[in-house]
């Protein structure tokens, strides 16, 4: 089977969707498929294209893991502010949709969002191909860049939630991370007969406790010799609601304790304004920015953090989240404190893998850390239960399978549909007007396309 993945984040990129993407893909690669992603030069979240890479008009091509990478050019900008950050999507998407006339007919197209721009070029791509489309979901957008107020309410917003409902509805397939996501489009659009939930998973092997090595050579390195690490790994973005960790830290200081330190692995867009905050505020013995560190990195950094820091804002739309650092946590037997809300907290509490926070509380997370930091026969049944879990559930190597499988299915399905329906198929009425706000519906006719 040919492949054509869209992603906007792709190795050696780390964050969460060019480590789902890149794990998948692979593993269909080496299942024996032609699999070919297209993709950006690496340069999240600076906006600075990393070294050996190229963002030129010219499409770079390599191979990496058996999967042929297709690089495209961008409007390159810093994963902060509005305008640029729309001008890098958009000109992503164009740039996708006209490297893929140059590329082979697959056998189906998918495109991760968000961003949703990059779904888009999956819609096209899919039609100028004439082939079936499965559109992933891995965050509700644009719900979510409002929920974190980078974005109000208003006509422009009201444009991007009717395409993101036009998006929905184009789509043969949506497969959704998360049950909260699917219950989310299924409230927009009626399309309950044709949204799956693949959860993110972890590569069991490279995310082993036995087999981690450099551990206590980082924390020397840190100067986290004696101490309790707590610590947070990823996007350090708007959503995150990392003052939180400020403010413990402050207590820890105002209680005269040094016995705790916050590590803060990553980067993003508040990075610089929180490590400036905690520099201004005397915190730096407590709160330590590593910035971001190489992939491979990750199973050690795990290794060498007492416990886990996975927090969002206290924002209803992110109770549907699920951090997929979540189960490489569990699989490396660290024991998480869990400030989201939904359906991740509850697989973490289910699993006995950690104790729930409040999410933007001080006080609760350092009742959390005190609690963990008391009890260590308690500590060592959530490790054990930790990475138990993730080897009975989160296999990598399953979900992708389970993902081949339905890629088959979708392929399958559209050998015996006729042609292929434009994105306005199953639309009712003419394209509504942004400022209305109008509401878009699914017809019959594309509820039953599936």
């Amino acid at each position: 089977m040919q492949v054509l993945f869209f992603s906007h984040y792709y190795p050696p990129e780390v964050n969460a969707p060019a480590s789902r993407t890149s794990e998948h893909c692979a593993r269909w690669a080496a299942a024996g498929h032609d699999v070919t992603v297209v993709t950006c030069a690496p340069n999240c979240p600076d906006g600075v294209v990393f070294e050996g890479y190229q963002n030129r008009l010219r499409r770079q091509i390599e191979v990496v893991d058996g999967v042929r990478v297709v690089r495209v050019w961008t409007y390159v900008a810093p994963n902060s502010g509005t305008a640029r950050r729309i001008a890098n999507y958009v000109s992503y998407m164009l740039s996708a949709i006209w490297t893929c006339l140059w590329l082979p007919r697959p056998d189906v197209v998918i495109a991760t969002s968000p961003q949703f721009f990059c779904g888009w070029a999956g819609v096209w791509a899919s039609r100028l191909k004439r082939c079936p489309f499965v559109l992933e979901i891995r965050d509700i957008w644009p719900e979510s860049i409002q929920a974190v107020g980078a974005m109000q309410g208003g006509p422009i917003v009201r444009l991007l939630e009717w395409l993101e409902r036009r998006m929905y509805l184009a789509a043969d397939h949506i497969v959704a991370v998360g049950a909260g996501y699917k219950d989310r489009i299924i409230e927009k659009v009626s399309v309950s007969n044709r949204v799956s939930v693949i959860m993110n998973g972890v590569d069991l092997q490279k995310f082993s406790p036995d087999s981690v090595e450099g551990v206590d050579e980082f924390r020397r390195h840190w100067k986290l010799e004696d101490r309790f690490v707590c610590s947070y790994i990823g996007t350090i973005g708007m959503a995150h609601g990392l003052d939180v960790v400020l403010e413990a830290a402050e207590q820890l200081r105002a209680d005269g304790r040094r016995d705790v330190a916050f590590l803060l692995v990553g980067d993003g867009a508040r990075r610089a304004e929180l490590e400036s905050a905690a520099e201004e505020r005397g915190l730096t013995d407590w709160v330590i920015f590593t910035g971001r560190q190489p992939r491979e990195m990750m199973p050690t950094v795990l290794a060498a953090s007492d416990a886990c820091l996975i927090h969002l804002k206290a924002t209803e739309l992110f109770g549907s989240v699920i951090p997929s650092k979540i189960f490489e946590t569990m699989a490396m037997a660290r024991p998480i404190i869990m400030g989201v809300r939904g359906e991740a907290l509850d697989i973490v509490m289910d699993a006995g893998a950690g104790v729930e926070m409040q999410p933007e509380s001080a006080e609760s997370l350092l009742a959390c850390i005190d609690h963990l930091m008391g009890d260590d026969q308690a500590v060592q049944v959530m490790k054990g239960a930790a990475r138990q879990h993730a080897v009975d559930h989160f296999s990598r190597d399953k979900m992708a399978q389970t993902y081949l499988e339905l890629l088959h299915s979708v392929a399958e399905q559209s050998e015996t549909v006729p042609g292929k329906n434009s994105p306005n198929d199953g639309v009712d009425g003419p394209v509504p007007d942004a400022s209305n706000g109008s509401v878009l519906q699914a017809s019959p006719e594309i509820v039953s396309k599936a």
